[in-house]
């Protein structure tokens, strides 16, 4: 079962960034037309920075725990033919961290009547393009059913654990 738990405690993780991500798209489609913040300027795109970290839950661990339990078990009853190296894999776990866009700029619109508009009759504008906008909001909607889907198999399988 603890495989199982792991499964989705990886997948809320996953959720979790993805929900960051969507969150962090709103607000940049909010912001579009943003020529003025709290913090002086026009509004600056953000992003959703997901990273993977292997070294916090090595899959020794997990093993080395799941192992333990088997030791309960008659020793014939293990299988002998299939052997894990122990430290080999490591179980990922997610992390997500809100940054805002070094890349980002700002756009100058041409728009005198503006009354933020300069001397020259421009307007300093958030770099935030719709169309992207629009690509990651879907790509986090695909991630974040995915996710879902795994904790659903996962469910399923310790459901049909319990069957037996």
């Amino acid at each position: 079962m603890g495989g199982l738990i792991n499964a989705i405690e990886i997948s809320a993780q996953g959720l979790s960034a993805q929900r960051a991500k969507m969150n962090v798209v709103a607000q940049n489609m909010a912001n579009v037309e943003t020529v003025e913040t709290p913090e002086g300027g026009p509004y600056k795109r953000q992003r959703v920075i997901i990273k993977s970290d292997k070294a916090s839950v090595p899959f020794s661990r997990e093993l080395s725990r799941a192992a333990t339990q088997l030791t309960r078990t008659h020793p014939d009853h293990r299988p002998t033919k299939i052997r894990l190296e122990i430290g080999a894999v490591d179980v990922a776990s997610v992390e997500h961290k809100e940054i805002f866009d070094p890349e980002s700029d700002f756009r100058l619109v041409y728009n005198p009547t503006h009354p933020k508009a300069d001397e020259e009759g421009f307007v300093k504008m958030p770099d935030v393009d719709i169309v992207h906008e629009m690509v990651d909001m879907m790509t986090a909607s695909r991630a974040y059913e995915a996710n879902t889907s795994v904790i659903a198999a996962a469910k399923k399988m310790a459901n049909d654990a319990l069957d037996i």
